[in-house]
């Protein structure tokens, strides 16, 4: 797919700010975003709906977003908790035609700055954001080593 923003993100060959990828899935920091932190999960081949999206590959997505949100607690930006989002189809006001999962990082109290934020949408500085992000990913894989198990108490 040529033309579709995400598949050339994936490709490399369009600029994004990526925070986690593997052999399904590909995630990158929106340059909308509605908080901080704001993540875009992406299967790597081009799936315009859901109608189009292998349902193995949407288990794909979904664990990314699960171990992402998890990661979101545990890294820099520390929050509170997280949205999952999937819109289906332009009905569902989906924007861009390929698939794709939002992680919006969320903390106590922030139903302003939440709806400001949906409202604004303005970008955040991505490096640092990215960073934390990943800080929190690696946190994440600590907690979950052989070693980590068994310090333990």
């Amino acid at each position: 797919m040529n033309d579709c923003v995400f598949c050339r993100i994936v490709a490399g060959t369009a600029p994004a700010t990526k925070v986690y990828e593997d052999d399904a899935v590909c995630a990158f920091l929106d340059i909308r975003p509605i908080t901080r932190g704001h993540t875009l999960i992406v299967p790597k081949k081009h799936a315009t709906e859901l109608d189009d999206l292998a349902p193995e590959t949407g288990a794909d997505l979904f664990r990314t977003g699960h171990r992402l949100a998890r990661a979101l607690r545990r890294g820099g930006l520390a929050s509170d908790g997280a949205n999952l989002i999937l819109n289906d189809g332009t009905a569902a006001f989906q924007t861009v035609g390929h698939v794709h999962l939002h992680v919006v990082p969320r903390k106590h109290g922030d139903k302003l700055a939440f709806a400001r934020g949906f409202l604004l949408r303005r970008p955040y500085e991505p490096n640092s954001t990215a960073a934390a992000i990943r800080a929190g990913l690696t946190a994440l894989d600590a907690e979950s080593s052989p070693s980590a198990e068994g310090t333990q108490g």
